[in-house]
């Protein structure tokens, strides 16, 4: 069990964005290109960051080039307590096999870093007209197929058979229209896995912000906290006018927000949540962003396990 101060708390490395500064794709930048994102990193205070495969893909990288990655990683002073996959899902009617086979590469390369889960999921590349809006989640985008749910099911089996052998687990991020969807969809779905290494990650942010009628996050919360094993957390404003029938939301820390995450986190607390966090923001200085919130949580921790 973790105290407040050494629970695993890291920052996600999402708001680097995939290319390098000459035009390139960042994993095959120079190790000096990775050394100066995770050093902004590192000078916030972060000890461990989420290297997910939108930033830096190691799922990609050759043996001889993760282990470049690996000794930059260390000469910042950083660790990694997950590695998450975004918008690679192994069901995908294109790319599905082949994101499965990174998968797995992932869940091996998992504990030689240190890191304990592996977080995957169904949502897929946003869609043109998703990139025209200020936010991507403005417009409706990929819906999965009700016909490869039992494949998705058979495929989540499997790595999980594979994190389960290499002792780490694999969390399943949720995401709207996808088979962890919302809070039913969610726990309907990990139950028909049925696997001790597999759990959620609540990632219920990329719900509250939707302009689309939602449940209470105490609601949601309350049921999928009891199977979460991981947690990209995030909040947003949200708002509903009923005269016009029109929603609003945008991000925001995780004190100010919608979701109140002391009662949240505490809740998660009592129903037994040991996982690894990971601090998410879209928009303004999102690292900047996160190292607040990760103070924020310790305190929250401090005062649930006192």
């Amino acid at each position: 069990m973790y105290t407040a101060q050494d629970w695993p708390i890291a920052c996600n490395m999402l708001s680097f964005g995939n290319k390098a500064p000459d035009g390139g794709h960042i994993k095959d930048a120079p190790a000096s290109v990775w050394a100066g994102q995770l050093r902004q990193v590192a000078e916030l205070g972060f000890t461990h960051i989420d290297p997910t495969d939108a930033w830096v893909p190691l799922a990609a990288l050759s043996d001889e080039r993760v282990e470049e990655f690996r000794a930059t990683l260390q000469g910042e002073g950083l660790s990694i307590s997950s590695i998450s996959m975004t918008r690679n899902s192994v069901v995908d009617k294109e790319f599905g096999e082949r994101n499965l086979a990174d998968a797995h590469r992932l869940i091996d390369l998992a504990p030689t870093f240190g890191a304990t889960i592996v977080n995957t999921g169904f949502m897929q590349a946003t869609t043109p007209e998703q990139n025209e809006q200020i936010w991507f989640w403005l417009v409706d985008g990929h819906q999965d197929d009700p016909a490869l749910r039992d494949l998705a099911i058979e495929r989540i089996r499997e790595l999980g058979d594979h994190a389960k052998t290499n002792g780490i687990g694999l969390s399943l991020e949720m995401y709207e229209d996808t088979y962890v969807g919302t809070p039913d969809d969610a726990v309907a779905f990990v139950t028909d896995v049925d696997h001790e290494a597999v759990g959620l990650n609540p990632d219920l942010g990329n719900l509250v912000r939707l302009h689309r009628p939602m449940p209470h996050p105490t609601e949601m919360y309350e049921k999928v906290l009891p199977h979460s094993n991981f947690w990209h957390i995030k909040n947003y404003t949200r708002d509903f006018d009923p005269a016009t029938g029109s929603y609003s939301s945008a991000p925001m820390p995780l004190k100010y927000g919608y979701v109140n995450y002391r009662q949240v986190i505490r809740r998660a607390i009592e129903l037994g949540y040991t996982g690894p966090f990971c601090c998410e923001h879209y928009g303004s200085d999102s690292i900047g962003v996160c190292a607040e919130n990760r103070d924020y949580i310790r305190q929250v921790l401090t005062s649930a396990l006192a």
